[in-house]
């Protein structure tokens, strides 16, 4: 015996439904696959911007105290002061952090990449002064937008002025890709090509 046509068809699967497309999350509108991110100060998250809302936000005061369109200048720091001393002195317990200036915190806070997520660190405030007296591009850091980024990971030694996103993107990396109590060679292996693509992208400039 022979189906019909009508019944082979309702026995195939149906198919997935399409994927939602991508939508500002600011305003609502069609969102490019290369896009911008906007901070939620007082949320402390990122959103996703359409090219109209990225217009809007980056002419000064735009945002109010509300929202900061995140920049996109990646510096390397070249000549960077921190020794081991100084470091130890920071008491983070990983050797990848980021710090930037919190406005909801009123304060510098570190945090640093975890299985978990980003984990933030109790962070002298005493130490973080005199970091930013002997590197005084420090100083530039947009609060809530840029960031200081260490990399001291397997004996490396570099430093990057960042865009708040990239440390986040970071972040999820490593939450992805960790496995077992070391990390496993695969999360390594995307540490390292993250930092390639960081440097780059990114000019060169004395601390």
């Amino acid at each position: 015996m022979t189906s019909s046509p009508r019944l082979a068809s309702l026995a195939r699967p149906a198919p997935p439904p399409p994927a939602a497309a991508a939508r500002c999350e600011l305003c609502g509108g069609g969102l490019p696959d290369e896009h911008r991110h906007v901070a939620d100060v007082e949320a402390r998250t990122l959103l996703c911007a359409c090219r109209s809302c990225v217009v809007l936000l980056a002419r000064p005061g735009a945002g109010g105290r509300h929202f900061r369109l995140v920049p996109e200048r990646v510096v390397r720091l070249d000549g960077f002061r921190l020794g081991e001393e100084h470091w130890a002195s920071l008491r983070l317990p990983v050797e990848l952090a980021f710090f930037f200036r919190s406005t909801p915190a009123g304060r510098v806070v570190a945090f640093y990449p975890s299985p978990l997520g980003a984990t933030e660190s109790q962070l002298e405030l005493d130490a973080w002064q005199t970091l930013e007296d002997e590197n005084p591009i420090l100083r530039e850091l947009e609060p809530d937008v840029e960031a200081l980024l260490v990399d001291r990971a397997r004996g490396a030694r570099e430093h990057f002025l960042v865009p708040i996103d990239r440390c986040y993107e970071l972040v999820a990396m490593i939450r992805a890709h960790w496995r077992g109590l070391a990390g496993g060679p695969q999360v390594w292996d995307e540490i390292t090509q993250f930092f390639e693509r960081l440097r780059a992208q990114a000019r060169t400039e004395a601390a």
